[in-house]
């Protein structure tokens, strides 16, 4: 077919007529990509939130919906163009500021095809290829983290959510075996007793964990912090004299443990923790979102030592895995424990006599119903790639993280908070002409982004002087990115650096207002 789509009526991907206009907007789809990829110089296009702001009003002045709607292909090209020219991309070697993998060709063709055929995984007749795929990939990582036949799990849409579940299982199971008490019957309003959670103080717990205690009735305050050591590693020790003194009104249900910060890649000692876990009749949960990449080093996997005793585990494949976004997992030791997530037996969904035929969907393993089937892009690239080459990825983004550390800690101007344990490298600027360091550090990192030369994350840590000290965050998980690049991106940031420090209490003009030229020359 040449030129420009055919137009069926409605223009649904799957039909006859349809895959031949979708071949023909691929095709125009890959132009747009290499042209937004050739128009860039660096990671994101120059300007800054006022520009891509700017592009925005223009392109998004119309309406939603016209009457009589538009071009196809018109429209797909005005649309995805301008996307594809401010989307950030995740191959540059200076795009360093989160934790986004660029994925392989084959994830992102598995991707196309699940979205043409859009099958979900609630019911058998919604995707009945999606179901066996889902459940293989499902059984496969849990025997990769060493968790034996009796496990279960289910894709989720991110760690956030995972750990949501984890806390929703963990409730509802320790509740049952200590209180003889089903929450997910009678409300936890009507137990007399309050669930508290444990989880490391400081940076150790992630936001996610407090918010999931918000959403499941906990309560934020009910979050109790364990003292950590100087790595800032949860002391099992601690959590045990807390979890052994707790009044008796206080029922401890879930202890959240980390197998890889998001920040410092701290993981805590997690044998250690199962026993106290067991000792207390807690369930314990292992974030592993970004830590979990580990598992396919030989290298680096026995810094998960203990894992596979976790009652639960949170996997991201969409940061160590090159597969998209979404690509997470729950997994848990006992598949029977995802009965928290079951259905009425009355609805239409689980009726008997297509149970026992086989008609099975994996509704009552999630939060969702309807499900999109993300094991299609992990299998593609799993399978692809093997464990060797899976392993050398991994090992290869570690090695850039320690040459980037090794590289700022050779330079006066640049403070290391430590070595990484996996690929995250935090730092900070040190300037000679402004005494609020972090808010010099943080215009630096807006200074970078509105160039469009490279791409850091910040967080906080906490210092002697200050316990919420700015440091920006390199985060490497393109194996294809080399030393040298690592060396230019450096490089570049202490020479915006010391532009901003001659510029002195300039250079922390806020993006927001005053000069915009003060923070942002994008070229």
């Amino acid at each position: 077919m040449n030129g420009a789509p055919s137009e069926p009526r409605f223009g649904l991907a799957g039909t006859a007529e349809g895959l031949d206009d979708l071949r023909v907007m691929v095709g125009t789809a890959i132009d747009i990509l290499q042209n937004a990829s050739t128009a860039r110089s660096g990671p994101v296009a120059p300007g800054g939130p006022r520009e891509a702001g700017a592009v925005a009003s223009r392109l998004l002045s119309e309406p939603l919906m016209s009457e009589h709607g538009g071009d196809p292909l018109e429209t797909f090209t005005e649309l995805a163009g301008a996307y594809a020219h401010w989307a950030v991309d995740v191959t540059h070697p200076a795009a360093l500021a989160r934790m986004q993998c660029p994925p392989t060709v084959g994830a992102v063709a598995a991707e196309l095809v699940a979205a043409t055929v859009n099958q979900s995984l609630h019911a058998w007749e919604s995707g009945p290829f999606g179901l066996e795929l889902d459940r293989w990939v499902i059984a496969q990582l849990a025997e990769l983290i060493g968790y034996g036949a009796g496990a279960g799990g289910t894709l989720t849409p991110g760690g956030s959510v995972s750990n949501l579940m984890a806390l929703i299982v963990a409730r509802d199971s320790v509740l049952a075996a200590k209180l003889g008490r089903f929450v997910s019957q009678e409300g936890l309003i009507r137990l007399g007793v309050q669930p508290v959670v444990l989880g490391p103080e400081g940076i150790g717990t992630h936001f996610s964990t407090t918010r999931a205690a918000r959403i499941v009735g906990i309560g934020e305050d009910q979050v109790i912090r364990v003292p950590t050591d100087d790595l800032g590693r949860m002391v099992p020790e601690a959590a045990d004299r807390i979890l052994a003194n707790l009044p008796d009104n206080q029922v401890p249900v879930a202890l959240f443990a980390c197998a890889g910060s998001t920040d410092l890649g701290i993981v805590d000692p997690l044998p250690e923790l199962v026993a106290v876990a067991r000792e207390h009749g807690v369930w314990l949960h292992a974030d592993a979102a970004y830590g979990g990449g580990a598992l396919f080093s030989t290298r680096l996997r026995g810094m998960l030592d203990g894992m596979s005793e976790a009652d639960s585990v949170a996997i991201d494949l969409h940061k160590f895995g090159w597969t998209p976004a979404s690509s997470s997992l729950f997994l848990v030791k006992r598949a029977e424990t995802l009965s928290s997530f079951g259905l009425d037996p009355t609805t239409c969904l689980t009726a008997d006599d297509d149970t026992i035929e086989g008609y099975i969907g994996s509704q009552s393993s999630s939060l969702q119903t309807t499900r999109r089937v993300d094991a299609l892009k992990i299998a593609v690239t799993l399978r692809t790639l093997g464990s060797r080459r899976m392993g050398e990825m991994v090992d290869i983004c570690h090695d850039l993280a320690r040459h980037a550390a090794a590289r700022i800690a050779a330079e006066p101007r640049l403070d290391l908070a430590v070595e990484p344990p996996l690929s995250a490298v935090l730092f900070r600027y040190l300037p000679r002409s402004v005494a609020d360091i972090n808010a010099f550090n943080g215009a630096l990192r807006r200074r970078l982004m509105c160039d469009g030369a490279t791409l850091l994350a910040r967080t906080h840590l906490s210092q002697e002087d200050d316990p919420n000290t700015v440091f920006l965050k390199i985060i490497v998980l393109n194996p294809e990115t080399t030393p040298e690049q690592i060396d230019a991106v450096i490089d570049h940031i202490l020479a915006v650096a010391a532009e901003l420090d001659v510029a002195g209490a300039v250079a922390v003009a806020p993006l927001g207002g005053g000069d915009a030229k003060a923070v942002c020359s994008p070229s």
